[in-house]
């Protein structure tokens, strides 16, 4: 008797082995599953979807540590960000440095069944030195030993015009990107010139080139700026540290 089988709002009406049966409900949020034919159907959690996130941005070491209940993760490691090269007023005229190079980015995405914590390594970003030198490398970040993705180099010094700095590069994840390169170096006779914007990582974030500053600093990895040509010699600037962002699922 279907009236007398549920007895309460939210019941279920099912057919078990020996006839109608009640399937009391649930709780907030969870849906009817099939457990196959010759079983009873049941509540059970949705899963699959995205939970939570978390983000580390500033460099050194870190320990990510794993929610409850979370059995699947998605990872994007970023390097460091390469410094801009600094300006020079040499007898050529004004020189200006290359933009610094982004770091590399992987993304992975991992069964964290067996994950509780992993040492999360942010690399620094590279710093820029005196106006006549180049920018500094940005240093590789890491998540454990399942993704990683390196520096940047640094934007060439001022007249070296032959430089070939490169973006950092991702490795063993699903998928490796490359960072963009900074802008070239430049020589002008004449008047001031502007320096060059930095590469930009997978987040973007380039430190665009200056004319009577040092330049803009990335973020994000990104590279930096490097520094104006003028009468005063500056080093570039800085690129940004790196990025492990988590993505959560159930």
């Amino acid at each position: 008797d279907v009236a007398t089988t549920l007895t309460t709002q939210g019941d279920i009406l099912y057919r078990d082995a020996s006839g109608l049966a009640r399937l009391g409900a649930g709780t907030s949020g969870q849906a009817l599953i099939t457990n196959g034919t010759g079983a009873n159907p049941s509540w059970g959690d949705t899963g699959g979807g995205l939970q939570s996130v978390q983000t580390f941005t500033t460099a050194g070491t870190h320990t990510y540590t794993k929610p409850s209940g979370i059995s699947k993760i998605r990872v994007y490691i970023t390097g460091g960000g390469g410094a801009g090269g600094g300006n020079t007023n040499s007898g050529y005229g004004y020189q200006i440095g290359q933009g610094g190079a982004a770091g590399g980015t992987a993304i992975k995405f991992l069964d964290a069944s067996s994950i509780t914590t992993v040492t999360v390594t942010i690399g620094a970003g590279g710093s820029g030195v005196t106006g006549s030198s180049g920018g500094q490398g940005g240093a590789t970040s890491s998540f454990g030993s399942h993704c990683s993705a390196t520096g940047g180099e640094g934007g060439d010094a001022p007249g070296a015009f032959g430089g070939t700095q490169s973006g950092g590069t991702g490795s063993n994840g699903d998928l490796n990107l490359k960072g963009s390169a900074g802008g070239c170096a430049i020589e002008n006779g004449g008047g001031a010139i502007i320096g060059s914007a930095g590469g930009s990582s997978y987040w973007g974030g380039a430190g665009a080139g200056q004319w009577s500053s040092s330049g803009e600093a990335g973020q994000f990895g990104a590279g930096g700026g490097s520094a104006g040509g003028q009468q005063t010699d500056r080093p570039g600037a800085a690129g940004g540290a790196g990025v492990c962002y988590v993505e959560e699922y159930k």
